[in-house]
């Protein structure tokens, strides 16, 4: 008789199921699906066995999409912030180093302890001679990664894994107004590609760079250049790693991504950074005004920003290998830039870089 009152509720009413959770945990399962088949991959490739290309299907590709990646990323890069207490900071951070194969022998501090939060020890600094630039190339790697593909462009395609491409005018936006950039305009031609190369007998050529969890997640300016614009695209943050950018046609162009526009000494020149799952802080030191992943935008959107003023009409310049920005975590560099038809790249596809090293040079 002393017992209380159990007050229950019908059992549809606790197990009722909202659109929003059914998409939630479907998409969350079908991208740990895929990441597992990414693993199985990425195994079959280190045995030499060639992978056959399997592009996602529009409803494949919508249901990854369905994954609120974006507001996820967000509530990462808070819980980056969140100060650790000193005891837990060396365990914590050790997991990292042991999971993700990073070498804190070159890191400007060793000392874990140093670290107060994880977006700290994501952001470390090198030392030094950790990294020494290659003068003797002309254009260098930007940062740490892994050489997905390189090449000229061809068709207005630009492949971001082998068999893989993207639209370049898609990827880049709609060509910008000569009068915003510092370097004369582009010769005439009837395509988007032919409408960016601004000298007779240069080629376009392009190269991507992945960064994993591991690397070093600064980059450095990878030629001597001027910075004239940026293009901001707010989008989706679905992961870059080879294994999904094997599997979604256009992913570049899915994602956030910040552009950078300029000129080098033989034409057009750009870098481009690429947001990702858990990526979605995109920094450029000398541009205060930028800020990604904000928590609504629309859909195809994209702002732009003009360097040149009318008390700067140089725009931002750019030594080879000074700091340029970084992520908080790891993601992608595509570097699309006009060169003569002799330069030449010194990579092989899949090969591991570290920035300050040559990518290709005439």
């Amino acid at each position: 008789t002393d017992r209380k009152k159990l007050h229950t509720a019908p059992v549809g009413q606790v197990f009722r199921l909202r659109p929003f959770h059914v998409l939630v945990a479907t998409g969350g399962g079908y991208a740990g699906y895929k990441k597992y088949e990414d693993y199985k991959l990425e195994q079959l490739e280190k045995r030499g066995i060639e992978v056959p290309v399997k592009l996602a299907s529009e409803w494949e590709v919508a249901l990854y999409k369905s994954v609120p990646t974006r507001l996820l990323s967000r509530a990462w890069g808070r819980l980056n912030q969140v100060e650790l207490p000193t005891w837990l900071r060396k365990p914590v951070y050790s997991l990292y180093i042991w999971t993700f194969g990073v070498n804190m022998k070159e890191a400007a501090v060793e000392d874990l302890h140093h670290y107060r939060n994880l977006s700290e020890f994501f952001r470390r600094k090198l030392k030094p001679q950790a990294r020494p630039v290659c003068c003797l190339h002309s254009v260098i790697s930007p940062s740490d990664g892994k050489i997905l593909n390189f090449g000229q462009v061809k068709n207005c395609e630009v492949e971001q894994v082998k068999g893989v491409t993207y639209s370049l005018e898609s990827f880049l936006g709609p060509r910008i107004c000569p009068e915003e950039l510092h370097f004369s305009q582009a010769l005439p031609g009837n395509s988007f590609q032919q409408q960016l190369v601004t000298k007779e007998g240069n080629e376009l050529y392009h190269c991507v760079i992945y960064l994993a969890p591991g690397d070093y997640h600064c980059f450095h300016s990878p030629t001597d250049w001027r910075v004239s614009h940026r293009r901001h695209f707010p989008g989706s943050l679905m992961s870059v790693n080879p294994g999904v950018a094997r599997w979604i046609k256009e992913l570049f162009c899915h994602n956030e991504r910040v552009v950078l526009t300029g000129d080098w000494k033989h034409g057009f020149f750009s870098l481009t950074a690429v947001g990702a799952t858990n990526v979605g802080s995109i920094r450029i030191y000398f541009d205060q005004d930028l800020h990604t992943n904000s928590p609504s935008y629309s859909k195809g959107s994209y702002n732009d920003f003009s360097f040149i003023s009318n008390n700067n009409k140089e725009g931002i310049p750019m030594r080879k290998g000074e700091h340029l920005g970084e992520f908080n975590l790891g993601s992608t560099i595509v570097l699309i830039f006009e060169a003569p038809k002799d330069f030449k790249f010194h990579l092989k596809a899949g090969q591991k870089i570290r920035f300050g090293e040559a990518l290709g040079s005439l």
